[in-house]
């Protein structure tokens, strides 16, 4: 394991922001780390990358004392932070050259290096421009080249892809894939979308506490639920189908009931049955098994 977390606890006074956390990273699997607004995602991440100190609990990056030596530990690791703080007055090839100065890159590794990263990030059209000039998408594309220029080991994106347009997003889910092919790469995200389409493993976090940790795969496949979504031209009422065993509901809208069961077949008669009962039109009746947003929220509403 690259990166191996155990037992990390956190206090602020007497609310515990994290409570004896364990997980771990490999190279090669991009890690999905998820979790409400709230949850413990972000101080997990500022320890592990040394910006803040943890009151107990061990963390191990290659195998070193992240913990105990921050400053032995802070080159194996490139940190994108949620708000990308970036000296929007700089240059954006400038910026970079700077940044990797600051790792201690001699001055031929630092120049292949940034060609490199404004090359794998497309923004070499851009590289002459101040960041202050650049749209969200292209800081979003700075922010990474700027965690990518010493060439970690460990790398720790919180909401990379937050503000991307449809088109910025592919481009960099792309090479999020690229770089974690050789590396541990943690992907903190509220897009589920995002977590399905890239991520290996999954660890998901709610009021400081781990929930589940294991992969993708596992999550999806230990769940041998079968989702219904029923759409219909008028209102529906939960209390309509309550005394309808083998079934679980939750409202996706006004004219929209999700339902999940062990039985479709079941479901789908009686569904059915009721819609005739009550004389509503039906507009769809989809069914699909849980995808990873339906199984992050009853784990964190358990």
């Amino acid at each position: 394991m690259s990166l191996e977390v155990s037992q990390l606890t956190k206090l602020y006074g007497t609310q515990k922001a994290l409570d004896d956390v364990s997980f771990s990273a490999t190279p090669g699997r991009i890690l999905g780390f998820l979790g409400p607004n709230g949850a413990g995602k972000s101080t997990a991440m500022k320890i592990i990358t040394g910006f803040l100190s943890a009151d107990s609990g061990d963390v191990k990056v290659m195998g070193k004392d992240a913990i105990n030596s921050p400053n032995k530990v802070s080159p194996l690791i490139g940190y994108l932070p949620e708000h990308n703080p970036l000296y929007v007055d700089m240059y954006v090839r400038e910026f970079l050259e700077f940044s990797g100065g600051l790792y201690g890159l001699s001055e031929n590794n630092l120049k292949s290096r940034t060609n490199e990263m404004l090359h794998r990030t497309g923004l070499e059209p851009e590289q002459h421009k101040k960041i202050g000039q650049l749209s969200k998408g292209y800081r979003q594309r700075v922010g990474l080249a700027r965690a990518l220029i010493h060439d970690p080991q460990v790398i720790i994106l919180d909401e990379p892809t937050t503000g991307l347009d449809p088109n910025q997003l592919v481009e960099i889910r792309n090479l999020i894939q690229e770089v974690a092919k050789d590396k541990t790469l943690i992907l903190s995200t509220h897009i589920m979308q995002e977590v399905e389409a890239i991520c290996h493993d999954v660890v998901i976090i709610n009021k400081g506490k781990i929930l589940a940790a294991d992969s993708l795969a596992n999550l999806k496949s230990n769940s041998d639920e079968t989702i219904l979504i029923l759409e219909t031209e008028e209102g529906l009422e939960l209390e309509w189908f309550e005394n309808v065993g083998k079934l679980n509901f939750g409202t996706k809208g006004r004219m929209e009931l999700l339902i999940s069961t062990s039985d479709p077949a079941f479901a789908r008669k009686a569904i059915m049955q009721i819609l005739h009962e009550r004389s509503l039109n039906l507009v769809s009746l989809n069914q699909s098994k849980k995808n990873l947003e339906l199984i992050f929220r009853e784990i964190t509403n358990a």
